[in-house]
């Protein structure tokens, strides 16, 4: 390449930068206020898992979501939302992956998107802020559960360097049929490379 036509290629580029258009939606710490909101994803998403006919009693109340909500913001576990002018647009947030203090740097996920927000960057938007907010907490590996047929979550999940770590066959039943459940992982920080940091005095 010439010296003329690199410059060129930089001033398009930089024309290019400067058309891009700003994120339409933002990514924050879930609030009491979004509990509605996000009441009424959780709630198409277990419609859509559960067949007609089968009662589902593990959907949550408000008041359930709001405590359950606060105690996670509490324990320092990460709760975030995607809004755009108010309007929250999916959520993501961690659990402990086991109770026993073994297992306290390891965190298992959930994410959950809008219906018609699906494929315009949301879900890697939550995903990408729940990593580093993970990461910032200290935690060191993350972990969750993907159905088989979810080809979108696989995919989002991959790109964001998540790996498949087993296969539960026949782990759900619904709509009929037996479906596959993915386990996939990703190590953040250090991972798993070099111990964690010493308990606080106070708590050895």
């Amino acid at each position: 390449m010439t010296l003329t036509e690199k410059a060129g290629a930089e001033k398009a580029s930089e024309e290019n930068a400067g058309t891009e258009k700003a994120s339409p939606f933002r990514v924050r710490s879930s609030i009491d206020a979004d509990i509605d909101a996000m009441l009424a994803i959780y709630r198409r998403h277990i419609r859509l898992g559960v067949e007609e006919g089968v009662e589902d009693s593990g959907v949550p109340e408000p008041s359930d979501l709001r405590d359950r909500r606060k105690n996670l913001q509490d324990r320092r576990l990460p709760h975030l939302v995607a809004v755009d002018n108010g309007e929250v647009l999916g959520y993501a947030y961690v659990v402990p992956f086991r109770k026993r203090p073994a297992y306290r740097f390891s965190v298992k996920h959930s994410i959950y998107i809008r219906h018609d927000q699906r494929r315009h960057g949301v879900g890697e938007a939550l995903m990408n802020a729940l990593i580093d907010a993970c990461a910032a907490s200290g935690f060191r590996r993350m972990i969750s559960y993907i159905d088989a047929d979810n080809a979108a979550s696989l995919a989002l999940h991959e790109k964001l360097g998540f790996s498949r770590a087993g296969l539960l066959p026949g782990a759900a039943y619904r709509n009929g049929r037996w479906s596959d459940t993915v386990l996939i992982e990703r190590s953040l920080g250090h991972g798993s490379t070099t111990p964690p940091p010493p308990l606080p005095l106070s708590k050895m």
